[in-house]
């Protein structure tokens, strides 16, 4: 069985803007559809569909062992991924609670809701 990683799986919205504020260094993963991204998105975000990741993953093997926090729109999605990321050996993958949604609503209200 796998070891398990000291980070948790999920993290909140609020420590995600802590460590932006920060200026720590961690890629933040838009997980969701083209589309989704054009209507709504955090800026600083790559967009990498869910949709597409199986295939392009091998354009995140430079950030194998940074801290990877997956967004979604309200954090269904992005548990997957971070989920698969792990699995893939991405041990510091996390999914952001509440995704884009909760973003825009306590953090940022200018990023539109959908």
């Amino acid at each position: 069985m796998p070891q398990e990683s000291s980070v948790p799986l999920e993290v909140e919205i609020r420590t995600v803007d802590a460590l932006r504020g920060a200026g720590e260094p961690f890629l933040l993963l838009d997980c969701r559809e083209p589309d989704e991204y054009a209507t709504a998105h955090i800026d600083g975000a790559t967009l990498l569909p869910m949709s597409e990741l199986a295939e392009r993953i091998g354009e995140l093997s430079e950030r194998q062992h940074d801290r990877i926090v997956v967004h979604c729109h309200h954090g269904g999605r992005s548990l997957r991924v971070a989920r698969w990321l792990r699995t893939q050996g991405f041990d510091r993958a996390q999914s952001m609670a509440g995704g884009i949604d909760q973003w825009s609503q306590e953090i940022d209200p200018t990023v539109p809701r959908y």
